[in-house]
């Protein structure tokens, strides 16, 4: 019972495990097989007993099912038999039209071949065009990049360079000839550096050769501008002064513009046909080198190097030649290649930015200003010639005044030209020097005669001589100066003249300009022309006749230095008045002369004198006296007469001087002609003839040869000759001894020492001469008497040494 309790269970389970198989996925059927396991034991075999039942069941389910179409199956074979044949037919016929279809297919198989070939190729072309159009820029740029380099347009060619690495390199940077163009450019940007930088040393080189032209351009560019300044200035005071004087006068006015007009015309030609500096030098080298290494972001490079070329090319300009004093062509030469340099240096600096700069410029002038200046204070000290001293102030204010117009500071050179003036000066000086010597040397120093009116005039035309009395006086008649006079004074001026050539465009006041003009005029009185008097006064060859004339001569030359003054004030309008203005020394300087002549005199006349006392030939030891004074004495005052005669042209106190200074020569002459010490023995007859001729002396200074002495203040010059002449002539020595020191003495004027010396010499002449005196009572006693007084006089003469 348990048993068919039990197998009555199982019997549905299986059911419906066979209901899911049948109608569950075959998937799902993995599951409910494992059910049937998981039953109780024995459950296996049931269910395979139920699956057989099952599958009995549908087979005969089938059976019937196929019994019942079996009659349809068999219609249906009989009709697919049926259907055989006409298949067979069709299939034949399907073979047929495939074949058919195939052959014609082959053609266009290939006509579809050759079109898709065709599409690929087009394809491909298109391709390849869109890649050509996006080299083909590149590659003409790269072209034009190649022309430029070939044309020389490196600065065009670096901006190429620039366009094709940020625009068109990218777009074909995938492509070799891109990397080989990429690789190209750095070679290209060098080369174009090393080109460049040989077109600016070509550049530099060139300017070095031609920054004279270029510097004696600018120079006639400043000076036709001065000129044209100046010119304006005259016609503008001219017309000023018109305005002032002639209001309504508008035919002067109209004049007066016309002339203005003319003159701006001829200024506008001479500018028009002065080249510029841009016309004498291509300074694109320059700007191209520049723009290429500012593209290429070396500017600082460039920069330096062109600075540090022009420092060494400034040293070299400012380096000058060793014979440049020696013609005005070598400072002309000195000067246009500064000026050259520092040309080219302004335009540099004014159309480029940073190549040079304001500071560079001024630190570069500065230099060279320093430079120039010790050269030439070194070269011109070497200039002798005045006319080269004034071409080489014309050409420092020409360089002076082209490198102001260019901004440089010159205030330095105008400081130079001061110094330069005292050099001028000087050379003026020595010039003169020579002028004057030669105005000597061809003087005839006599007065100059003149037969008429004109010969009057032309003397008068060449100096200020007024003497009322000398117009009065009939032809011929004589100017009391010589020839030398009115040359010295014409040279003056002319001296002035070239002075003032110097003063000219210094850009000083015309005080300044009066001041110069006459310290230069006191240099050459004071110094050249009157060393030259001083010399020719001392000149061996200058008789006293001459140096007569000389004072006469400096006399005429103090009186004009008035004209001279005078001269110089119409040249530079300053009033003498003014309290600043310099007065010329010439009265001192001619009077100095004078004074000079006046003692060549007093010399040369003594020196005569001398020479006349060599000619006497005493003999010291006569016994009597010829009764005549000696001839050679005699000669000599005819000579002082004739000269005395002669010094009447001269200034009264000068003559009577030279009178006075002769006489007491003469006199002293004698007493030492006495004194001699190689004379040792005088007897009195010498005395007595030597007193002969010092009453001839005393006779020629008593007829008063020179006017204006007063009473016998002439005679006494010969004083002392004569107390003492009359001391041994009269034998008086009691008198003398006993009077002497005595205010009233007759004897004043005898020296003690003289005395004895001359005693000395006859007490041996008396020795010598009477042998046998001391056997005559009267010669012994005179002997004795001289032994007497030689002890007196040697025992006063011992008292005064030991008073003394």
């Amino acid at each position: 019972m348990a048993e068919s309790s039990e197998g009555l269970g199982t019997v549905p389970e299986h059911e419906r495990i066979l209901q899911e198989i049948e109608s569950t996925d075959t998937a799902c059927v993995g599951p409910t097989l494992r059910s049937v396991y998981d039953d109780q034991p024995n459950a296996h075999k049931k269910f395979m007993e139920k699956l057989d039942a099952c599958i009995r069941n549908h087979d005969k389910e089938i059976e019937k099912m196929c019994n019942f179409h079996h009659q349809g199956f068999v219609d249906a074979i009989t009709e697919l038999l049926k259907v055989r044949t006409d298949a067979e037919k069709l299939k034949v016929q399907v073979t047929d039209t495939n074949r058919r279809f195939q052959d014609a297919g082959k053609e266009v198989i290939v006509h579809t071949e050759d079109i898709i070939r065709c599409r690929i190729q087009q394809r491909n072309i298109t391709t390849v065009v869109e890649k050509l159009q996006l080299c083909l820029p590149v590659l003409e740029m790269y072209s034009k990049l190649k022309e430029q380099m070939s044309a020389k347009r490196y600065y065009s060619a670096l901006k190429t360079m620039e366009q094709l690495e940020n625009v068109y390199f990218p777009w074909v940077s995938q492509y070799r000839f891109c990397q080989l163009m990429i690789e190209n450019l750095p070679k290209l940007r060098e080369d174009i550096k090393e080109i460049s930088m040989s077109d600016l040393k070509d550049f530099l080189e060139s300017i070095r050769k031609h920054s004279d032209k270029i510097g004696e351009t600018a120079m006639k560019q400043a000076q036709h501008q001065k000129t044209f300044s100046v010119s304006l200035q005259k016609q503008n005071k001219m017309k000023f002064g018109k305005n002032i004087y002639i209001n309504h006068d508008r035919i002067s006015e109209e004049r007066n513009e016309s002339v203005l007009k003319h003159s701006l015309e001829e200024e506008d030609e001479n500018e028009e046909e002065v080249l510029t500096v841009q016309d004498l030098v291509d300074f694109s080298p320059v700007y191209r080198c520049l723009h290429i290494y500012s593209v290429l972001g070396d500017e600082e490079t460039f920069e330096n190097y062109y600075r540090k070329q022009r420092k060494k090319q400034a040293r070299l300009v400012l380096q000058p030649q060793s014979n440049m004093h020696e013609t005005v062509d070598g400072y002309r030469r000195y000067f246009t290649q500064i000026v050259g340099f520092f040309v080219v240096e302004d335009h540099i600096l004014h159309v480029t930015q940073g190549l040079v700069t304001r500071a560079y410029t001024d630190e570069l002038w500065n230099m060279a200003l320093s430079k120039i200046i010790a050269v030439l204070r070194a070269h011109s000290s070497y200039c002798t010639d005045p006319d080269l001293v004034l071409e080489l102030k014309n050409l420092i204010v020409i360089f002076a005044d082209t490198l102001q117009g260019y901004g440089f500071p010159v205030n330095r050179l105008f400081d130079l030209l001061f110094e330069i003036r005292d050099q001028y000066n000087e050379t003026l000086l020595k010039k003169w020097a020579g002028v004057f010597r030669d105005i000597f040397e061809e003087d005839n120093y006599s007065p100059i005669p003149i037969v008429n009116e004109e010969e009057y005039k032309i003397v008068i035309s060449k100096f200020p001589f007024q003497d009322p009395d000398l117009e009065k006086q009939s032809f011929p008649k004589k100017f009391p100066m010589s020839q030398s006079v009115p040359h010295i004074y014409i040279q003056v001026k002319e001296f002035i003249y070239a002075s003032l050539k110097f003063s000219e465009s210094l850009h000083r006041s015309s005080t300044e300009i009066d001041d110069m003009l006459r310290k230069s005029t006191n240099l050459l009185l004071t110094r050249t022309l009157s060393s030259c008097l001083l010399n020719l006064i001392r000149k061996p060859h200058i008789g006293l006749t001459e140096l007569v004339q000389i004072i006469i001569n400096t006399t005429h030359l103090e009186q004009a230095c008035k004209y001279l003054e005078d001269f110089i004030t119409n040249i530079t309008n300053i009033s003498q008045e003014t309290v600043h203005t310099t007065r010329l020394y010439g009265l001192s300087t001619f009077k100095d002369a004078r004074h000079a002549a006046e003692g060549e005199i007093y010399t040369k006349l003594n020196q005569k004198i001398d020479e006349f006392v060599q000619l006497a030939d005493y003999d010291w030891t006569m016994s009597e006296p010829d009764g005549r004074a000696s001839g050679y004495l005699m000669d000599l005052i005819n000579f002082l007469r004739s000269i005395f005669q002669v010094f009447t042209h001269l200034p009264g106190k000068v003559a009577q001087t030279a009178c006075m200074s002769a006489c007491q020569h003469l006199s002293t002459s004698l007493m030492q002609m006495l004194l001699d010490s190689e004379l040792k023995q005088i007897s009195m007859g010498a005395v007595q003839q030597f007193n002969l001729d010092v009453i001839q002396c005393e006779l020629f200074a008593s007829s008063e040869p020179v006017p204006g002495f007063q009473g016998d203040t002439l005679q006494l010059a010969f004083i002392d000759l004569r107390q003492l002449l009359d001391l041994f002539m009269v034998w008086d020595w009691s008198t003398y001894l006993a009077d002497y020191g005595q205010p009233a003495s007759k004897y004043l004027r005898v020296n003690p020492n003289t005395a004895l010396t001359l005693l000395e010499k006859m007490k041996d002449t008396s020795k010598k001469n009477n042998i046998f005196a001391q056997f005559r009572k009267n010669d012994r006693d005179k002997q004795k008497l001289i032994e007497t007084v030689v002890k007196q006089l040697r025992s006063l003469v011992n008292g005064m040494s030991q008073h003394t």
